[in-house]
């Protein structure tokens, strides 16, 4: 559906809860730093090759995601913070309908 938007919360490490509003086929990283959000670095603006807009995806939405590839599986072994189960790379999140309300966490470095 275009024009429709999606609302993705975002909790700071710090307990700050955050709402970004973007669009499908929008990704995780760029709504995010389109909305100011400094938690997320994109220094290498999306290109999988930096590893600084970790996420932490909320149990509830990581089934609802793709799994990450191997070329993202291996960036997350560079990540700053702690790699965890759940997680992914915002970058390589692609935002679908489905995804309103989906939820993450930021870790508390990117660097």
């Amino acid at each position: 559906m275009q024009g429709m938007n999606i609302t993705i919360h975002l909790l700071t490490h710090d307990g700050r809860a955050l709402s970004v509003v973007a669009t499908p086929g929008d990704s995780l990283m760029r709504a995010a730093t389109r909305a100011g959000v400094a938690e997320i670095a994109a220094d290498c603006g999306g290109c999988l090759s930096c590893a600084t807009c970790h996420v932490y995806i909320h149990a509830d939405w990581l089934a609802k995601l793709q799994p990450a590839d191997a070329d993202e599986s291996a960036m997350l072994d560079m990540t700053a913070a702690q790699r965890r189960p759940n997680s992914r790379l915002s970058c390589q999140i692609i935002l679908k309908a489905e995804h309103d309300g989906q939820q993450a966490e930021l870790p508390d470095r990117q660097y």
